[in-house]
């Protein structure tokens, strides 16, 4: 029927992932996220102190789409944000259970 893929990207990174419009995607949700990963924080210097930040600012991305455009959404994902260095992210895909349009009451694949 569907999956749904889930990305963490840099903060500095959306306006790279325009590339999803390519792909045929119809439909994204982004959330300004933050979290970290193996680069952990960072310390700052405010005010003459040195502080530790834990989380750093990060783009969430959903998408849902039938299974055969899958790779091809995690392609552009991977081509729009990957830089090569550390805190391009990770790329989330499981599978859909159940879809459903409230509009039109469309349901699976004609839903998505």
């Amino acid at each position: 029927m569907g999956a749904q893929a889930g990305a963490e990207v840099g903060l500095g990174r959306l306006a790279g992932l325009q590339a999803l419009q390519e792909v045929g995607l119809q439909g994204i949700t982004v959330t300004e996220a933050k979290g970290f990963g193996r680069q952990k924080g960072h310390t700052e210097l405010y005010r003459g102190a040195e502080y530790v930040v834990d989380f750093l600012p990060k783009i969430k991305l959903e998408v849902a789409v039938t299974d055969d455009r899958v790779d091809a959404v995690v392609e552009a994902i991977v081509k729009a944000a990957g830089t090569g260095k550390v805190g391009d992210g990770k790329i989330f895909v499981w599978d859909l259970e159940r879809v459903v349009r409230i509009r039109t009451g469309e349901m699976d694949g004609d839903a998505l």
